[in-house]
């Protein structure tokens, strides 16, 4: 089982109090002093532990387990081992995710890597910055000229902020970051080693004076609530601005290109390659290594498997994938006659099976 050291110890609770903290009902009442002390997975569980189930997957797991207790669903409740007290919940994971983050707020969002309390003696900060109070700093980050950072902030090791760039309350900006031609709202949490707001990549090519950059005069605008992944790139716009919308959560390594427009609450899986220009409408998910070429519209909704390559327009609420993307059943449908082509191919050779 992971060992928490990094992380503040949880509580121990008895599985009534648990029962109330999560929404659940405890089967056996019986049990109900029960003291649980921690969270773990099925297979690495102890007496003392809480774990959930919620997929036929693990079932040999759930057999064998010797977790004390274990958030089930009332349709799985009777495969549950006997000396195992039931917490039956409608969605155990996300009873479970309930309890891990009432005891574990400390895992949400990062605080200073250094203990610091305030500013560190070796950040260095622009004198026309403003910073309310608050704000904390760690060593060797570099504010610059007329930065403004909301209370709450906290600017990780090493991170470069550039000249006028406005960042709201409660964010954090992991170590190494930079930010440049930026505006970003609160409770924006952005991870280790992002770069946003370099220029984009915008060239006229082939020209008789070679390639001829376009300047990039554009902004990035992150909107409020928004997560952004480890060492993901986010260019500034050319002519408008490139957008992140509300609520959506970036995963690590994904490039955004200039002028895109990501809308709300949408989810991007790690390494995608977002092309300029692109628009992408509320509520897409996108899986990993998925990439979107220039200039198209998704709509709301609209979700694409990992790994596809997207050159088409995607209508609101479908289903893309493959190379080139088209929509899955029709992805599935031509996956399935290629392997059947394949297969009678492979059964009947070349001159074989003819008189």
């Amino acid at each position: 089982m992971a060992q928490p050291i990094f992380f503040k110890q949880p509580p121990s609770s008895t599985l009534a109090e648990l029962a109330t903290l999560t929404g659940a009902v405890l089967a056996d009442p019986a049990r109900g002093g029960h003291v649980i002390r921690g969270l773990a997975s099925l297979d690495e569980a102890g007496p003392m532990h809480l774990a959930f189930f919620d997929n036929l997957k693990y079932a040999d797991q759930l057999k064998a387990t010797k977790a004390g207790a274990c958030l089930v669903s009332p349709r799985f409740e009777a495969q549950v081992p006997a000396h195992v007290a039931v917490l039956r919940a409608g969605q155990p994971f996300r009873a479970f995710v309930r309890l891990a983050r009432e005891w574990h707020a400390d895992a949400l969002r990062p605080q200073s890597w250094f203990d610091v309390d305030g500013i560190a003696p070796s950040a260095i900060i622009d004198p026309s910055a403003h910073l309310e109070d608050g704000v904390i700093v760690d060593p060797l980050a570099v504010i610059g000229p007329r930065v403004e950072i909301g209370t709450g902030t906290v600017i990780g090791a090493g991170a470069v902020i550039g000249a006028d760039v406005k960042i709201g309350r409660d964010c954090n900006v992991g170590a190494r970051t930079t930010i440049q031609f930026a505006l970003i709202g609160n409770n924006v949490l952005i991870h280790p080693g992002c770069s946003i707001g370099q220029d984009g990549y915008g060239f006229i090519f082939f020209g008789p004076e070679g390639h001829l950059k376009v300047p990039q005069t554009g902004r990035v605008l992150i909107q409020n609530d928004v997560e952004i992944g480890a060492s993901t790139t986010i260019d500034r716009g050319s002519l408008r601005d490139t957008v992140i919308g509300e609520g959506t959560k970036i995963d690590n390594q994904v490039q955004i290109g200039h002028n895109v427009s990501i809308g709300r609450h949408c989810l991007l899986a790690a390494q995608i390659g977002l092309a300029g220009s692109l628009t992408i409408g509320d509520n897409v998910a996108i899986g990993a290594k998925a990439g979107l070429n220039n200039h198209i519209k998704i709509g709301d909704g609209a979700q694409i498997a990992a790994m596809s390559a997207v050159k088409d327009d995607i209508p609101a609420n479908e289903r893309w994938g493959g190379h080139l993307a088209r929509p899955t059943r029709q992805w599935f449908r031509e996956t399935l006659a290629l392997e059947r082509l394949a297969r009678d191919g492979a059964a009947h050779p070349k001159g074989e099976g003819k008189e």
